[in-house]
């Protein structure tokens, strides 16, 4: 076989294929990300040679270059039903007994959790994927095939050549959802309400692009039967359905009785926190598709399922004060001063409310009594105010128009909902701005602590990162509490940071929208600051994982002539310009034990730290990541490893201690 003939091609796009089933279907990989990487790589070589020849199940296809016009109406096969709710024990019981009388034998029901995401409905024709489209009104919805490609565990191409309509759940993980709202949270950005919402809003992206940043994931549960599909019985579904390629959620149970219906739904209820994903409650279905026939719809949904319904955990408080805080890009947020109340595991005493527009909406007020909970079971939300137990004095809070820390006006850009302070030099910006530049990852300034930048600031010895590096020894001991051994310790901590990494310095400088991971990205393909300052937008977005809005920020930093003065005296101050990691094209031509290995570093070492083990890893050409995972390839194992050494175990990964790992650095 010609190694890029068309033969070839199929051969890789069914291979990668497999791959892709055992690994998002399955959970049982047969292949190293190496490997499949190799592999891919090689596929795109062929396509790129003969674009002629690329077909829609291609792997390399799951995110398209162009940008949709919007988003065009389109029919589904069948109605696409709600459930009718159950919310206690008896309404489940009803229910059952409803669907028993109406039966002459035995009933069966498959009871399955219900994913808190956005149904999905995906058209295949003859295996191939060619629509994925919203639920909308049930009737018709809205058409994101592209979106709907970004998803991994959708297939492209079924295993076998069938012809339908399958019905799903497309949601956010709770563990991206976290991630995606540090990384807002850093860049100064509204942190987003839920996952729920997280993923809506990911399928209704424009740029396909930004879909695939959003990682979503997909279990799907149900299928317009055709004759080239058409199981007999819901566990026969879901069998099918793995069979050709479809992911199913396997927490799942049929049971034959209502006791052993609420014994499962007591057991999800019980681990729903734990789950990696968010759910509502529990649909309970006939299993037997026959039957399902024969009990048919109202006008609204099947007479053949229910939802039970979780009650939310909501806790009930009292509002005490709004306070305004000012983050280092600006932006002004309102937090919500409680009296102390236990919710979902911890105590909570404070609610973000993200914008005026979620004050308005929810109409809260200082003394007001409110329901609270955890959106997505992670962030503290408050749910609605108890009207009937207001004030009667009760006032609208006051939105400030003016920066509660420089009384400079706030304003709102364009279409934004949040309110920002635009003054450069608002000392709250600056603290939020310096206590950044010195954090852990970046600079990483050790006794420059938020109470001591903020004097620096109010006695005028610093006013921007550059200035840190001409502080003297006489002007540290003016600091309350600062004596002569621990201004010695700052001058030295100070001294270290000029050789960090490229970097750590870009993402110090507290670039909008730009977090770690973009700035490593940054520096390992220009290499230099000077590279940077003069990179084009176009030059920018080629970085895979960048994006127009990342890039476009760094150019809009960089066309400031403020931007310049800043790094020309960082860099007069002898701070490192250069990136010491491995560049994109030294890992390109890199051939080592790590090259191409995910690997995750645990626990205390005796002759490295974690970050000069990350680096040295790193520079070997290995991917190094925070958590296990059946990607992960190796953990290295120092002292105390806990958690992730037993999921490593657990998973059959590579592990190895520091003995073993000084012998192969």
């Amino acid at each position: 076989m010609q190694p890029n003939s068309i033969e070839r091609l199929e051969q890789l796009i069914e291979l990668l294929n497999d791959y892709a089933y055992h690994y998002y279907v399955l959970d049982k990989p047969i292949a190293s990300d190496h490997d499949y990487d190799v592999l891919y790589r090689e596929l795109v070589d062929i396509e790129t040679l003969h674009p002629e020849w690329i077909r829609p199940e291609s792997p390399t296809q799951r995110v398209g270059g162009q940008l949709l016009e919007g988003f065009k109406k389109v029919s589904h096969a069948q109605s696409m039903y709600s459930l009718g709710n159950a919310f206690n024990e008896n309404e489940v019981a009803a229910f059952i007994e409803r669907v028993t009388n109406a039966a002459s034998g035995p009933v069966s029901f498959m009871c399955e959790c219900k994913i808190d995401g956005l149904a999905i409905a995906l058209t295949y024709e003859a295996g191939k994927l060619v629509r994925g489209a919203t639920r909308g009104d049930g009737t018709i919805g809205e058409d994101i095939t592209h979106n709907i490609r970004t998803i991994n565990s959708i297939p492209l191409q079924l295993r076998r050549p069938i012809s339908t309509e399958v019905r799903g759940e497309a949601y956010m993980p709770k563990a991206v959802f976290a991630a995606l709202n540090a990384a807002r949270d850093e860049k100064g950005e509204v942190p987003l309400a839920n996952p729920r919402n997280a993923a809506a809003g990911a399928l209704r992206q424009i740029d396909p692009k930004m879909a695939k940043q959003r990682q979503l994931n997909a279990f799907i549960y149900d299928s317009i039967l055709t004759e080239s599909f058409n199981p007999m019985s819901q566990e026969e579904l879901f069998n099918q359905f793995s069979e050709v390629g479809l992911r199913t959620n396997p927490l799942r149970r049929l049971c034959q009785t209502k006791d052993e219906v609420m014994d499962f739904i007591h057991e999800v209820g019980a681990k729903r926190h734990d789950l990696p994903y968010d759910i509502d409650g529990v649909v309970i279905k006939v299993n037997d598709f026959q039957l399902r026939e024969a009990l048919g719809f109202t006008v609204k949904a099947p007479r053949w399922a229910i939802a039970y319904k979780f009650p939310a955990e909501v806790a009930t408080t009292v509002v005490r004060d709004v306070e305004w805080t000012v983050g280092r890009t600006g932006v002004v947020t309102p937090t919500a001063v409680m009296d102390p109340v236990n919710l979902a595991g911890s105590v909570v005493q404070r609610a973000t409310l993200h914008n005026i527009d979620i004050i308005a909406d929810l109409d809260v007020r200082i003394a007001d009594t409110v329901h609270l909970h955890k959106a997505g079971d992670i962030i503290p939300e408050i749910l609605e105010v108890l009207m009937d137990q207001r004030p009667a004095n009760s006032q609208p809070l006051t939105i400030p128009n003016q920066c509660p820390a420089c009384q400079s006006e706030l304003i709102r850009i364009n279409d934004e909902v949040a309110l920002r302070c635009q003054n450069p030099l608002c000392p709250a910006q600056q603290l939020a701005q310096l206590s950044h530049f010195v954090s852990r990852n970046a600079m990483n300034i050790v006794g420059l602590g938020e109470k001591v930048i903020e004097q620096l600031l109010n006695k005028e010895l610093v006013k921007d990162a550059a200035d840190l590096y001409y502080l003297t020894y006489e002007e540290l001991l003016t600091l309350d509490k600062i004596k002569d051994r621990s201004a010695n310790k700052i001058l030295q901590a100070i001294e270290e940071s000029k050789q960090q990494s490229l970097e750590r310095l870009l993402f110090g400088l507290g670039i909008r929208h730009v977090g770690a991971k973009a700035a490593q990205l940054v520096a390992q393909k220009f290499g230099t600051m000077e590279r940077i300052m003069t990179a084009t937008l176009e030059e920018f977005t080629s970085i895979e994982g960048l994006g127009i809005m990342i890039s476009q920020s760094l150019v809009n930093f960089f066309a400031e002539e403020g931007s310049h003065q800043l790094i020309q005296r960082l860099q007069d101050a002898g701070v490192q310009m250069s990136y010491q990691g491995v560049t994109i094209e030294d890992i390109a031509n890199l051939s080592t034990e790590w090259t191409g290995k995910t690997v995750v570093i645990t626990g205390s070492f005796a002759d490295y730290d974690r970050k000069e083990l990350q680096a040295k890893l790193e520079s070997l050409g290995a991917k190094v990541t925070s958590s296990v995972s059946k990607k992960t390839d190796i953990v290295v194992a120092g002292e105390a490893a806990g958690s992730k050494l037993t999921k490593a175990q657990d998973l059959g990964i590579t592990i190895y201690n520091e003995a073993q790992l000084l012998e192969r650095i």
